[in-house]
């Protein structure tokens, strides 16, 4: 069976949309996620560029303005949604790992 587009995201996904809580262009996205991870998480210009475009086809974020090639966009309410369905997600995985472990010393 198919997996469903975005029915779970990736941690690159995951961070891209997170930078989009506020304005900003893809260059200051791969800025962004590096700082906010501690190095932990990089993403590639290309990797970023498609996702934006990905991003955008299905409503998760929208393209504010464009100044010559730099675009800038912002999360829309479909990808708040997106964004805080993976973080329950994340939650409920982190609560299952600590219960299984729970009794383990």
């Amino acid at each position: 069976m198919a997996r469903i587009k975005f029915s779970t995201l990736t941690e690159q996904m995951f961070y891209t949309l997170l930078c989009l809580k506020e304005e900003c262009c893809g260059m200051d996205i791969l800025d962004k996620i590096p700082e906010m991870t501690d190095n932990r998480v990089n993403i590639g210009s290309g990797t970023l560029y498609t996702l934006l475009e990905q991003f955008c086809e299905c409503d998760m974020i929208r393209e504010t303005k464009t100044e010559g090639r730099r675009r800038s966009y912002i999360l829309t309410k479909t990808g708040r949604e997106i964004l805080e369905k993976e973080y329950m997600r994340i939650c409920a995985q982190a609560e299952e790992y600590r219960r299984f472990f729970s009794g383990d010393k």
